[in-house]
């Protein structure tokens, strides 16, 4: 966990999750008044791109101490190692005291504006102390005379840096029990400017397109620091008649940094269904290093990380495109908004009827050519997971969890220390008892698919878990 240091007491803050897992599944169990097929339903969430990555523990660290609640809590303190998928490393800090990290677990690269960063007015120091300190800043000698200290270890390096950043991540009382990683985190924290947040390793804007067949659906704008994207086209183009094209019309197999491109749908591919409508997917491919500053999150509750260091690593997006001959076409995107307390669904309709779907019980509609936006609004650490369907069969699943405080919802919990420092493992060993009541990520199937019997507003927590009880009964 993020420094071998865990919040809750044994049943607290894990069934204060649970709770609030299962009515976000209830609530936000979404249904669409057309008929859907089986692939929307089964489809994977969609991404806003960039690097995913697995955690693999904590490599370089120091002590700490904090003191909370009258208590002093030892903890480790430093440098996390992440391996990406498709190929690279990543080094990290975390910036959720309170929250375990859990071995193995998934994690993506994701906007300040879908974590706590996005509502803390200090992010942008953080970002500083990241670019003027270990590992970006690699000499110790010289980082230890800007910081006016004596001899900095690598150990004593990361730690000052981690307890610099827990300061202005968590506003936690945290020391460095080294006196010369206190002092470098006392500068740190004491020089710290406001910097923006970096760009995204690769995005595609926007994530979703439709139209008519026999229309260049698009533009999809390529945003990315790599020299050059490879573009995949989508996987039954042989058979649909599908291209991905520039704005000259000519295929294309490569982008860079504010390249436009296309879904080229010929005319006869609503033929090809009986349905009369159609999808397809592109993808996008880069070897990059991957900006210092950006947030990783995961769906597993697994508490969120910020980058340190990357080494060149594969990182991708992708992008859908969904067209009918007639009725509503529409066009799904959703993102995670801490400010507003949700997740914010766009639904862009570029069909010729209105486009009607439910969402908490509350009846939607986009006319045709325009475009809306509905924001669902959830609890902390609610998990959600949802497929709105369109004409046709076409669908789009958003799937995650709500988590944009470095402390859960929970109150009134007690402090724990672990003796292992690298991240503990959810359900181990008998010592990580309470790990295992701050919410694994095994029991989200299980959660969503309970709450999707709890579609009722207004309920309260506590009826949930009983009618949980009821339901495993």
């Amino acid at each position: 966990m993020c420094a071998s240091y865990s919040a809750p007491s044994a049943r607290g803050r894990g069934a204060a999750r649970l709770a609030a897992a299962t009515l976000a599944s209830g609530l936000v169990a979404a249904s669409v008044l057309a008929t859907a097929g089986p692939a929307a339903a089964d489809g994977t969430p969609q991404s806003q791109g960039g690097a995913t990555a697995t955690m693999g523990g904590l490599k370089t660290y120091g002590t700490a101490v904090l003191h909370e609640n009258g208590e002093n809590y030892q903890l480790s303190a430093g440098l996390f190692e992440m391996s990406v998928d498709g190929g690279g490393t990543l080094q990290t800090y975390c910036v959720d005291i309170h929250n375990p990290t859990q071995r193995d677990a998934k994690y993506r690269e994701t906007p300040w504006s879908g974590t706590s960063l996005g509502t803390n007015k200090d992010a942008g120091k953080i970002r500083w102390v990241l670019q003027n300190s270990y590992p970006q800043v690699n000499d110790l000698a010289a980082l230890a005379a800007k910081a006016g200290v004596g001899n900095l270890t690598e150990q004593d390096a990361a730690a000052g840096t981690q307890v610099a950043i827990w300061r202005l991540s968590d506003g936690a009382d945290v020391d460095a029990v080294d006196p010369e990683a206190e002092k470098l985190a006392d500068y740190l924290r004491r020089s710290a400017r406001d910097l923006p947040e970096p760009r995204a390793s690769l995005t595609l804007d926007p994530p979703a397109v439709s139209g008519h067949p026999g229309q260049r659906l698009g533009p999809v704008t390529v945003h990315t620091g790599a020299s050059s994207v490879t573009l995949s086209p989508p996987p039954d183009a042989a058979t649909s008649g599908v291209r991905i094209v520039g704005k000259d019309g000519r295929p294309v197999t490569s982008a860079t940094d504010g390249s436009q491109v296309f879904f080229e749908v010929p005319k006869d591919a609503a033929h090809a269904a009986s349905s009369g409508a159609g999808e397809a997917q592109l993808t996008a491919q880069a070897s990059t290093t991957v900006p210092v500053g950006r947030a990783f999150t995961s769906d597993n509750r697994s508490q969120t990380q910020i980058l340190a260091g990357s080494s060149e690593s594969t990182v991708a997006a992708t992008a859908t495109a969904a067209w009918a001959e007639k009725g509503a076409i529409p066009a799904l995107s959703a993102a995670k908004d801490c400010a507003k307390g949700g997740v914010d669904i766009t639904a862009v309709n570029k069909g010729d009827e209105a486009f009607s779907f439910e969402l908490m019980g509350i009846r939607h509609s986009v006319a045709a050519g325009a475009s809306g936006k509905v924001l669902i609004p959830l609890e902390e650490d609610q998990a959600y997971d949802f497929t709105i369907n369109g004409p046709g069969g076409y669908g789009q699943r958003f799937a995650g969890v709500l988590d944009c405080r470095t402390r859960g919802s929970a109150s009134g919990t007690a402090t724990q220390t672990l003796s292992e420092p690298s991240p503990a493992t959810v359900g181990g060993t008998a010592s990580d008892v309470n790990l295992a009541d701050t919410g694994g990520g095994g029991s989200t199937p299980l959660i969503a698919a309970m709450g999707l019997s709890l579609l009722v507003l207004g309920v309260t927590a506590l009826s949930i878990v009983r009618k949980k009880k009821t339901t495993q009964d």
